[in-house]
């Protein structure tokens, strides 16, 4: 399982250049911003959807600053109805609790039944996301999370997220 300390582990072992923020636990993207870290507009958001038959898991990671309209969003992918998947499911599918989402809890999804699916507007962009715990924020290079995501052989779809 891919853990806070596996996930700067895996960063190292590719050689990939990051800079890591500790910070209190964070919950919404209002409360990271209310710390004042830098490079704010970096930090993205991460979804944790389902179709409505439960079938189809995505993990959704768009700006921290967009909303994403789900009805849109599954014509775009494309999905049945989306919704927000459970805690439980979270739990059970990513190994991740409520707050901790990233799009590298891919790397603890067994059964490899969660789709990534990134916003167009991510590449070439550095970006922050939590390292498996909501306590830090890293900053990469999108293309190195997306390099490490495919190499470990999650199902990536790139779209355009209005």
């Amino acid at each position: 399982m891919l853990d806070k300390q596996g996930f700067y582990h895996l960063l190292d072992s590719y050689n990939i250049n990051y800079e890591s923020i500790e910070h209190p636990a964070v919950y919404t993207m209002e409360e990271i911003f209310s710390y004042q870290i830098p490079y704010t507009e970096h930090i993205v958001k991460n979804l944790f959807l389902r179709d409505d038959k439960k079938r189809n898991y995505y993990l959704v990671t768009i700006a921290g600053t967009k909303s994403v309209d789900l009805r849109s969003l599954s014509e775009t992918i494309p999905s049945r109805k989306l919704s927000f998947a459970s805690e439980k499911d979270l739990l059970e599918l990513l190994r991740l609790e409520k707050g901790h989402v990233n799009p590298m809890g891919v790397f603890n999804n067994i059964q490899q039944n969660v789709t990534v699916v990134f916003d167009k507007d991510l590449v070439g962009q550095k970006i922050g996301i939590h390292p498996m715990e909501n306590t830090a924020t890293v900053f990469l290079e999108f293309e190195d999370v997306k390099a490490l995501i495919t190499a470990h052989g999650s199902n990536i779809v790139m779209c355009d997220v209005e």
